[in-house]
């Protein structure tokens, strides 16, 4: 389990700094500042969890059963919250209209939130 939360880790970070880079760069010239901020947003919340899960993946003080889950609702989390922004963000730039599934976004955010209560329960059970 560990192996298949760090390499997501390893993924999510390689996919945010190249994302980031892509927003600050590619897109400037492409989309409002507005729009800019919101895709900065999408990418700031990817590295943040790909860093939780690098911190779930190497510490021994989760239980198995909560990295299982923390995992699942990270990436899932990040790939709704994180996903559906890169999409309203460049809304203007394809034919496809993301707003009709802008309602996944807080979606994720929650999802985010659970991994989040998950550690914060995984700690509070903690023996010593």
């Amino acid at each position: 389990m560990n192996k298949a939360i760090l390499i997501t880790a390893s993924v999510l970070g390689i996919t945010s700094v190249i994302l980031g880079a892509f927003g600050a760069h590619g897109l400037k010239e492409l989309i409002v500042p507005e729009a800019q901020q919101t895709f900065e947003t999408g990418v700031r919340y990817q590295m943040y969890h790909a860093i939780l899960l690098l911190f779930v993946g190497t510490t021994v003080h989760v239980r198995l059963k909560f990295k299982k889950q923390i995992y699942f609702f990270t990436l899932i989390g990040i790939l709704l919250f994180s996903g559906s922004i890169y999409g309203l963000a460049t809304n203007a730039l394809t034919t496809f209209d993301f707003k009709i599934i802008g309602f996944v976004t807080p979606i994720g955010g929650l999802l985010l939130i659970i991994s989040w209560a998950l550690l914060f329960i995984n700690f509070l059970k903690m023996k010593h």
